[in-house]
């Protein structure tokens, strides 16, 4: 296929009547936003044509092919009109954040892997102030935190433990929780009561709304027992809901750790549970496999589905168990001194780490965000574009330097491309490579709000799509010159994405001409407020039948 053909996709007109609905009503009637002229994509009906759009009170109340006014007019001529890009792993909770999103087309970006505590009160602190649609998970990290560095928590007076506690501030926690020079959180086995503490405060953030549990096992490799990790996702699924996970041996290609076999953990636990499973950055060794199994649990009719996004290098803190020596060199790895070699990056020095320098700041700066390089990645990426479900999320950080304001130039943002150009990455590769645009759109807008959805998170029932009766979130972009600006260089890494003029969040023009709107359209991605909890904790005869009597 050409890269015009790529471009001009022949229209499928698929249920006719849906689209044009009632011609003469519909040339008559104003409406709050209209986007005229566009070429309208939906991947879940797979229309395809040019139409006008007709948005009121925060819907798409018509896809037409007749003449439509309204307030506010935007000519999406030689545009695609698409629904607006989700990110099920997102990081980048500061205002640079929602600039950032927002160029590259996300109109909806939760963290669903770290996830948060007193989740209620982070989604009161978020209410009103938000540029795009916002959610998140309990964390299964802070709450090991909270129990297994109890000591150094209490004594910590840097955060307020006893509000919103997310990726923004859980790195003074934990250099607070390693000063004594064990990383309990990390390290340490819970007993039968701390697992019952555990999955307590798990449940309690369930009831509060959040939209699952959110584990990074991977940074808790050797702590967490195979039995506090399905109790985890027992908490999860007492109430319906998801469990994500980052992957326990990550990246290892080294057997019996091979990365496969921490997803099988996890991938069996949800089976037995019949549970949501959302398999976080699957972009390491046996990703085909996992990837296979998760298509056939999904042909079996389980909720279970994987993320991706485009590129060969991880960003995390210096002290991940899976970057220190004995398990990164295990793995293959070494501490180059470029891209290709893979090694250890830091975005604030623009160097890359020698193994000695690497170990003292790992041990000294535990919390300090560092970019690692797997060369053997690259000839996969493309791979992962072209794999039907495979879902696109950045897992975007804020900038090393700390969190920023909306006034920080683009160019003063250090850390990890992927926040900034994750979906122009996509699409510009799909574009240089065939890859049919509709594949590449389900990816980032139909298949994440469709799982999340299929869950029960109604407000995901009508996300995704661009159809009638659905939310305005928007995202308008030129397939023939949409792409990625953000390198691994300094000065580049938050250069924004370009070919997306327009971005739509509830009804509001959020990006407008490319350029920041200050709208706060934001709505919350949550579950309801339950009256009360579902733990049920483990009782002294369960852990006996698990664990020999020296493990009691």
């Amino acid at each position: 296929m050409s890269k015009m053909k790529w471009q001009r996709l022949a229209p499928k007109l698929l249920a006719p009547a849906l689209w044009l609905g009632l011609a003469s009503a519909t040339a008559a009637q104003d409406y709050d936003l209209v986007i005229l002229n566009g070429r309208v994509m939906d991947p879940e009906t797979q229309f395809d044509a040019q139409r006008n759009v007709g948005i009121k009170d925060g819907r798409i109340e018509v896809i037409t092919e007749e003449a439509i006014t309204g307030a506010d007019t935007i000519d999406a001529e030689g545009l695609v009109v698409a629904p607006g890009f989700i990110d099920t792993h997102w990081h980048g909770l500061d205002a640079l954040g929602f600039k950032l999103a927002l160029r590259d087309g996300v109109t909806t970006a939760m963290d669903l892997e770290l996830g948060a505590l007193n989740v209620d009160k982070w989604y009161q602190a978020r209410e009103g102030n938000q540029m795009f649609n916002y959610g998140t998970t309990a964390s299964h990290h802070a709450v090991r935190l909270l129990v297994h560095d109890a000591k150094e928590m209490a004594e910590q007076t840097v955060v307020d433990l006893s509000g919103p506690l997310d990726v923004l501030n859980m790195a003074p926690l934990i250099d607070e929780a390693v000063k004594d020079g064990v990383p309990g959180h990390s390290v340490t086995r819970s007993s039968r009561e701390e697992v019952n503490r555990i999955t307590a405060r798990l449940d309690e953030e369930l009831r509060q709304g959040a939209l699952g549990v959110g584990s990074t096992v991977g940074y808790m490799r050797t702590g967490v027992t195979t039995y506090e990790l399905f109790l985890v996702q027992k908490a999860a699924a007492n109430y319906g809901r998801l469990s994500a996970f980052h992957a326990r041996f990550y990246p290892s290609a080294v057997t019996p750790v091979e990365h496969p076999t921490g997803f099988d953990e996890v991938f069996s636990n949800a089976f037995a549970l019949q549970a949501p499973l959302l398999y976080q950055h699957n972009v390491d060794y046996g990703w085909y496999e996992i990837e296979q199994k998760l298509a056939a649990a999904r042909a079996a009719g389980l909720n279970m589905w994987s993320e991706m996004y485009p590129y060969m290098a991880l960003a995390t803190f210096a002290s991940a168990e899976f970057l220190q020596p004995e398990l990164y060199e295990e793995g293959g790895n070494k501490y180059g001194s470029s891209p290709d070699e893979g090694g250890i990056y830091d975005p604030q020095l623009d160097r890359f780490y020698t193994k000695e320098e690497f170990v003292d700041v790992a041990k000294n700066q535990p919390s300090r965000l560092v970019v690692g390089f797997f060369a053997y990645r690259k000839p996969w990426i493309i791979e992962w574009i072209k794999t039907p479900g495979m879902t696109v999320a950045s897992d975007g950080n804020y900038s090393f330097k700390g969190p920023q304001s909306l006034d920080t130039p683009f160019e003063e943002y250090e850390g990890h491309p992927r926040i900034a150009g994750t979906r122009g990455t996509v699409l510009r590769m799909a574009r240089e490579n065939d890859i049919p645009l509709m594949d590449v759109l389900a990816n980032m807008t139909y298949y994440p709000a469709k799982h999340l959805g299929d869950a029960g998170v109604a407000s995901m029932q009508v996300r995704g799509r661009l159809q009638e009766g659905m939310v305005a979130d928007v995202t308008l972009f030129d397939p023939a010159k949409v792409t990625d600006n953000a390198t691994f260089k300094a000065k580049e890494q938050g250069l924004p994405t370009t070919g997306i003029p327009y971005v739509v969040v509830n009804g509001k023009v959020a990006l407008r001409d490319s350029e920041i709107q200050g709208v706060y359209a934001g709505q919350p991605i949550r579950y309801p407020v339950e009256e009360k909890g579902r733990f049920t904790p483990v009782s002294e005869k369960e852990w006996f039948k698990q664990f020999p009597p020296e493990f009691q």
